[in-house]
């Protein structure tokens, strides 16, 4: 299944997407693609539902209809850096031993197509195009060979970031991961049934035509099994969190010199079977 989130910021209601591309109306049964609608016994009650019985929505997905964060009443969006052998090495910093884990605020989650905002002052607004992991069951200190029984599915993510509020102001990483803007979710989430091999998944992201980012999931430090199991000996993991796995090499931080976001440009991006999104950026106010 291909779960989404569609209409106005704020009063987003419940969909799938069928196979024609259309998207039907799931309002008639849950209240939104969030919390334990996204267990595994929520999402076999939807499976349930022939598709051809729901309401179709009026208008195209992403071309008129406006999509929401596929995934609503995110709990925790957590992070994971440096989850690219090359992606490190372009930033100077060594292949991590251990997962390098931070946050960014559920705030700065929107919808896949939503405008990016450069905040005030910024100089080095830069681009990630990431694998997203939703969580479906809850987990608690869960092993690697159990965790991907804890996943509900798959989505893109732009894991929009400030280097310098990251990289050069005293603290932590998530100073500069959390503005408002900086979380495009979606356009959907894939059912981790339709993704067997969340590791073998092509990833790209262009910037006004130029691709900067052509990439594969399979570069991961560490898979998608092993971030669920070892998030889950720190924190309990509930249904709707939303883990962003890391980016493969060539963000802006990363070009010979440094390219960053000024506001006027358009990112697309894309993983193989979960869609895409496009972003126009906003110059600070």
């Amino acid at each position: 299944m291909k779960l989404l989130r569609y209409g106005p910021a704020g009063a987003e209601k419940p969909g799938l997407l069928d196979d024609d591309g259309q998207v039907r109306d799931l309002s008639g049964h849950v209240k939104d693609i969030a919390g334990d609608v996204l267990t595994p016994a929520g999402l076999d009650k939807l499976r349930a539902i022939d598709p051809a019985s729901l309401p179709v929505v009026k208008g195209k997905p992403q071309d008129g209809l406006r999509l929401g964060a596929c995934v609503g009443e995110v709990r925790k969006f957590i992070a994971i850096g440096l989850n690219y052998a090359d992606h490190a090495a372009e930033s100077g910093m060594d292949v991590p031993s251990e997962p390098v884990v931070f946050n960014k605020w559920t705030s700065c989650i929107v919808g896949p197509d939503d405008d990016i905002q450069i905040p005030r002052e910024s100089k080095k607004t830069d681009w990630e195009i990431e694998l997203g992991v939703v969580i479906g069951a809850p987990a608690s200190d869960v092993s690697e060979a159990e965790a991907m029984k804890h996943v509900a599915g798959y989505c893109v993510v732009n894991d929009v970031s400030e280097r310098e509020w990251q990289i050069e102001r005293t603290g932590t990483w998530d100073k500069g991961k959390g503005f408002d803007t900086f979380g495009p979710i979606g356009p959907w989430m894939v059912t981790a049934d339709e993704i067997p091999n969340p590791e073998n998944l092509a990833m790209w992201l262009e910037v006004d035509g130029k691709r900067y980012q052509d990439g594969s999931t399979k570069t991961m430090v560490f898979g998608v099994a092993a971030l669920v199991s070892y998030c889950s000996r720190i924190m309990t993991l509930l249904p709707g969190d939303v883990i962003t796995t890391g980016t493969p090499p060539g963000v802006g931080l990363g070009q010979k010199p440094p390219v960053f976001l000024r506001g006027g440009e358009t990112i697309r991006l894309g993983i193989e079977g979960l869609g895409e999104q496009t972003q126009k950026v906003l110059p600070a106010k």
